[in-house]
């Protein structure tokens, strides 16, 4: 099933529901989470030997109401796999979702392993994208240093890659460590 286009999830949702849908998802527990999901088990390729070989430990999740999908082969227990695949799959969904206008984190710094961080990630990303991804003038809007939300985002090299991309598809130099 292809990914389903930004525009078309923001305007096939009711625009009231859309932040809670979003947040829900982001807060939801990994059951929760996987009753709009399905979930496909295959057999993964490389080093592993003959258990990763002969088993379908492999997983791949896709989001239903979105499209969003994601794999995971890293671990060779299925099971494992499935919790690393809802990990990318919420980061996912915070990255290519953004609501408007923008709910600022309630925390100024999570870390990037706590069960809030794709929820803090979503909301910084909201704010960014507002403003452009200036940097300047979300720092602003957050009420936090230019500086402090430089050192918050390069925790993440995903998150840092992600901003920069966008960065430089909207002319802007990319940020520098």
């Amino acid at each position: 099933m292809p990914a389903v286009p930004l525009l078309r999830c923001m305007t096939s949702l009711n625009p009231e529901n859309f932040i809670l849908k979003r947040d829900y998802w982001l807060k939801a527990d990994d059951q929760t989470l996987l009753k709009d999901c399905r979930l496909d088990f295959f057999k993964a390729t490389g080093k592993g030997g003959q258990k990763r070989n002969k088993s379908s430990s492999a997983v791949r999740i896709i989001h239903e109401p979105t499209g969003i999908a994601v794999t995971d082969c890293s671990e060779r227990s299925q099971h494992r796999n499935r919790e690393i695949a809802l990990t990318k799959l919420r980061l996912e969904i915070a990255r290519q979702l953004r609501l408007f206008p923008p709910i600022p984190p309630s925390r100024i710094e999570v870390a990037l392993k706590h069960r809030e961080y794709p929820l803090w990630l979503a909301r910084i990303l909201d704010i960014l994208t507002e403003n452009e991804f200036q940097i300047k003038k979300s720092a602003t809007d957050m009420q936090i240093t230019t500086s402090k939300l430089i050192k918050l985002l390069e925790r993440d090299l995903n998150l840092w890659q992600f901003i920069n991309n966008k960065r430089m598809v909207l002319g802007l130099s990319p940020l520098k460590r």
